[in-house]
């Protein structure tokens, strides 16, 4: 009597994920505005297609709305709250210190990735910045491929799980700051599923572009024309494509150009409140295109003063809300021993900072373009297959995160 064999089933953090037979790719497009997609349209025929043949909704992506949280989110398949990470640094109070949260130790739960690579599956993850490479590769089990465009021309198969890559996508790794960085690990992700190199794949570009163009102007129409031709790639494959982003984006800035930015440390230490603290977590190595300005803060003061300190950074214009450590770790599914004793929220179109000594504002003098709090919070959800009417109709009601990318890839689909 014959048996039918039954597909692989992991679990991890609490969910389920049933491996299909047909490769499965997720994008994170970095600031993907909605916006963007939309003002791109005429210009994005291989993206009408992959909507045509599946759908296209929006989601909810984590608070804060900054890359790390997001990605992380997204590989986990859960919230901050139980992966560990709310941003790019916190303050350890204990020791004195204001922490850089990139390597993966900070990391509170296994990744998808890694748990699918130790099943015997293909993984590959390929992200723009070097800094998410770390928490991508955590886990990975010995020949799955993670590596960065950054730093492209290093990768070597005994610590990258592959080597060649400039050969393999046929042309040199852009600068950091050029847009065709994001451009080239879309790229290198379709020669990838191309070469047959990957079951499972995680692609995830930088925002550099929308922080500098805003929807519909000719620069960015003319980046997402370009990630276009390669995601009709990856669709012709023959994969089941999911796409989504880490946080949209928004102007930040007064009538006269110059940043609409509130300093909430100096305000804080004008008031009397001497021991003020200020971290924005949207701080890494890659602050010139937005200068460490977010939407989105926390502060950290001494016990007698919290209520004080919420009062006063309540009523400062631009800021839109104010929450107490429990408050935030309730409503936004944050660590609370990783955040501060108040987080700050700003509005659509302010940003916070610490002091004005403190930010080097050189390069986002006009302009400035940034995110962090919950109107950056939306961002598109597209699959290039029909969902199952469960998972079709948490989309189109609103309900669906960002990070339930894989388990719709996984377990999402409609049956053919």
């Amino acid at each position: 009597m014959s048996t039918v064999a039954q597909p692989l089933t992991v679990e991890v953090n609490g969910r389920s994920y049933t491996v299909p037979e047909t490769p499965i790719v997720g994008i994170c497009l970095d600031g993907c505005e909605p916006d963007y997609l939309d003002a791109a349209a005429t210009l994005m025929p291989n993206l009408a297609s992959i909507v045509n043949n599946g759908i296209r909704g929006e989601a909810r992506s984590v608070v804060p709305s900054f890359t790390n949280p997001n990605n992380v989110a997204i590989v986990t398949g859960v919230p901050s709250s139980i992966n560990g990470i709310p941003g790019n640094f916190y303050y350890d109070a204990e020791a004195d210190a204001e922490v850089l949260m990139n390597d993966p130790a900070w990391l509170r739960c296994p990744t998808l990735l890694a748990t699918l690579s130790q099943a015997g599956i293909d993984v590959a993850a390929v992200t723009t910045k070097d800094k998410l490479r770390a928490f991508l590769a955590q886990g990975l089990a010995d020949g799955a491929i993670a590596f960065s465009v950054e730093k492209a021309e290093q990768a070597a198969r005994e610590t990258h799980g592959i080597e060649n890559v400039l050969e393999i996508v046929g042309r040199d790794n852009p600068g950091i700051y050029d847009p065709e960085a994001s451009v080239f690990c879309i790229e290198a992700g379709a020669r990838l599923m191309e070469a047959g190199m990957a079951k499972v794949l995680y692609l995830s570009t930088t925002d550099y572009v929308q922080h500098k163009w805003a929807p519909g102007e000719p620069e960015a129409n003319e980046f997402y024309a370009r990630l276009d031709q390669f995601l009709g790639e990856l669709d012709r494959s023959g994969a089941i494509i999911g796409i989504t982003a880490d946080h949209g984006m928004n102007v930040k800035t007064l009538a006269d150009g110059t940043p609409n930015v509130r300093y909430l440390e100096t305000i804080l230490v004008d008031a009397g409140i001497d021991e003020a603290r200020v971290i924005l977590p949207i701080t890494d190595p890659y602050v010139v295109h937005h200068g460490a300005l977010g939407s989105y803060a926390t502060v950290y003061v001494d016990g007698e003063h919290i209520a004080r300190s919420l009062e006063i950074l309540g009523a400062i214009d631009g800021v839109e809300a104010v929450h107490t450590r429990d408050e935030a770790a309730k409503l936004f599914e944050l660590p609370a021993d990783r955040i501060g004793d108040l987080v700050v929220l700003a509005d659509r179109s302010t940003v916070l900072g610490r002091t004005p000594d403190w930010h080097d504002l050189s390069n986002v003098s006009e302009g400035l373009r940034s995110h962090g709090g919950l109107h950056e919070a939306t961002v598109p959800f597209i699959v290039n297959r029909p969902l199952n009417e469960a998972c079709h109709d948490r989309l189109l009601a609103g309900q669906m995160r960002n990070y339930d990318l894989f388990h719709i890839l996984c377990d999402g689909i409609a049956d053919a």
